[in-house]
């Protein structure tokens, strides 16, 4: 059974066609539009969709469904909260519009779940019944495999490991609350950090190799870079990064008992085997059970995760319809 994944971020449109072996056979990316409404993304979706089929050398019909992975929280079709994609802040049917623009069934989940099940099925985490998945970029995001099935929650919200409280009345976070693991792991918020820790007279590096690199805003390369120039400002803000998501996987460990936990995301990806292997000891002394058996390992999937998951999870609809 052929599908179709789509990765909806508020940068890009990843959109991949996956064959019954779960092989990757064409793909697609696309801008996501930053103004307008839901409309427009709509029609990039599609756009991007004709892209990946194009690609594969297929035509609409050669596929049995279509998965998309979406920022916020999603219902039975329905999203709602993502702040980052022009239309998406009130709920509405994100199913019933691509369903009617593409006339092939169309299953909705949280980006990060659809990463989970994509590193699940065929990637770091497969074989692996209960699993957590974390990627850290612009913010944190996290995705749960119990049981071997995808856990979403009662209302949509299951996986928000970001938003765990790791300090109480601590840092500000991009959601407004304080002392999330996303305040200090984010690169949103680490940014905002530098650019308060600058202005007070702190010096660093980061935004000149921004400008260096002709970025509009400090990628996890310009990061990775500021640090291998030896930046003690953003090595001190990656210090409490690596601290926030210890504690935080810990404490989602010693809840749940997971068997591993899949760390992956931009800069993660960005920072390598030692930013993981730092994470990991920094999990270590907050676990309950001795001697710990949870394995926290390196996401295999890269860019490809969600839409990969998305194609995955197409199929449930797709044999629900046939």
């Amino acid at each position: 059974m052929r599908t179709v994944g789509v990765d909806l971020g508020g940068t890009n449109i990843s959109t991949i066609v996956l064959d019954g072996d779960d092989q990757v056979v064409g793909e697609a990316k696309l801008k996501t539009p930053t103004t307008g409404d839901r409309g427009g993304v709509v029609e990039v979706i599609a756009a991007s969709v004709f892209d990946a089929l194009d690609d594969a050398g297929l035509e609409r019909d050669a596929v049995a469904a279509i998965g998309i992975g979406t920022p916020g929280v999603v219902v039975d079709g329905t999203v709602g909260g993502a702040a980052n994609v022009p239309g998406f802040l009130e709920r509405f049917s994100l199913a019933g519009l691509v369903k009617e623009k593409l006339e092939l069934p169309v299953r909705v989940a949280n980006d990060v779940t659809a990463a989970a099940v994509g590193e699940h099925q065929v990637g770091a985490g497969k074989g692996v019944s209960d699993l957590l998945c974390i990627f850290v970029g612009t913010g944190v995001g996290g995705g749960l495999i119990l049981n071997g099935a995808p856990y979403e929650g009662g209302q949509g919200g299951a996986g928000e490991f970001g938003h765990l409280v790791v300090r109480q009345g601590g840092a500000v976070c991009p959601c407004g609350r304080r002392g999330c693991v996303e305040a200090y792991a984010g690169r949103r918020a680490m940014v905002l950090a530098a650019e308060r820790a600058r202005a007070a007279g702190t010096a660093t590096v980061l935004f000149d190799v921004m400008e260096e690199k002709g970025k509009p805003r400090p990628t996890s390369g310009v990061f990775k870079e500021a640090l291998a120039r030896g930046d003690t400002l953003i090595a001190d803000l990656v210090d409490d990064g690596i601290e926030a998501l210890g504690a935080g996987i810990a404490s989602a460990v010693n809840l749940l008992d997971v068997d591993a936990v899949v760390l992956g995301g931009g800069l993660a990806d960005k920072l390598g085997e030692r930013f993981r292997f730092r994470v990991d000891a920094a999990m270590r002394p907050h676990l309950f059970l001795h001697p710990p058996r949870v394995e926290l390992v390196e996401a295999a999937l890269g860019d490809h995760a969600g839409a990969i998951g998305a194609g995955i999870v197409a199929r449930e609809v797709a044999e629900a319809s046939t």
